[in-house]
């Protein structure tokens, strides 16, 4: 016959056994439920930005170019709400882009203040969006495109600011030519 002690260290052995156990799979369905909110935060602000492009007409409008009979043929295709972020050069104007981009680019260039530009959310907040983070974020993506293309600046902090002009650019580096030495 066992120890009476004998039996209720086995029961504990067993019950600390069945503990660890169920530790383990406790931990690892915790990060398998961290990787699944992480895809469902994604897919979330996916179908939020594709419901945003959605919204305005899919079809690029065709204006016609009035002149001589061959150019009247042709069609000059008009910025819509999808459409590519065009880069910046020095005969662009805001309407090449689509009207979500004019938009950002004329809320940071009139914005009031010292020069340190706008964050995502203060863009987001002057577009008349809701303030949740799919909003946000989508501003962000944006204006940092904006950026990319030269549009818009963009401080270290995050903040978006107006680009410089290519004179300006080229004074504060005390060069005519932009600091590319004007050699021959």
């Amino acid at each position: 016959m066992a120890s009476v002690m004998g039996l209720l260290e086995e029961r504990e052995s067993a019950a600390r056994a069945a503990v660890e156990e169920l530790q383990a799979e406790a931990d690892r369905v915790l990060a398998e439920l961290a990787v699944a909110e992480g895809v469902l935060e994604r897919r979330v602000i996916a179908r939020v930005e594709l419901a945003e492009a959605l919204a305005a007409p899919a079809e690029e409008a065709a204006v016609v170019v009035p002149g001589p009979r061959e150019a009247s043929a042709e069609a000059v295709k008009v910025p819509v709400t999808g459409s590519v972020v065009p880069r910046w050069h020095q005969a662009g104007t805001l309407q090449a882009l689509a009207p979500e981009y004019r938009r950002i680019v004329e809320l940071v260039e009139s914005a009031e203040g010292d020069g340190a530009g706008m964050s995502a959310k203060e863009l987001a907040a002057r577009l008349g969006l809701e303030l949740v983070p799919a909003k946000i974020e989508g501003v962000r993506s944006r204006a940092k495109r904006l950026v990319e293309r030269e549009w818009l600046a963009a401080s270290p902090s995050g903040r978006f600011t107006p680009r410089r002009p290519t004179a300006t650019a080229r004074a504060a580096a005390g060069t005519p030519d932009g600091g590319r030495g004007g050699g021959s």
